[in-house]
């Protein structure tokens, strides 16, 4: 199934790109989703082994599941000041 993955901020910058459609198998979960990302070229294998993600806008746990045309939004630390 394909879903959406979207990259902000730090995380942009290390993957070379702001979103990237790719293909998980059926009932796959986000930290199934995240370690095919990790797999790829470039700078995908240095994405932390800990990333906040969203699924549809919302926060979601590393078991959560994933359907079709769903979207991962990966969400890099935050400082504030």
């Amino acid at each position: 199934m394909h879903v959406r993955a979207r990259f902000f901020a730090s995380y942009r910058e290390l993957v070379g790109a702001s979103e990237l459609e790719f293909e998980v198998p059926p009932g796959a979960t986000v930290a199934e989703a995240l370690s095919r990302l990790r797999a790829r070229d470039g700078g995908f294998g240095r994405l932390p082994t800990s990333v906040a993600v969203a699924v549809n806008r919302e926060y979601a746990t590393p078991d959560r599941g994933l359907e079709e045309g769903d979207e991962l939004a990966l969400l890099p630390p935050v400082a504030g000041g």
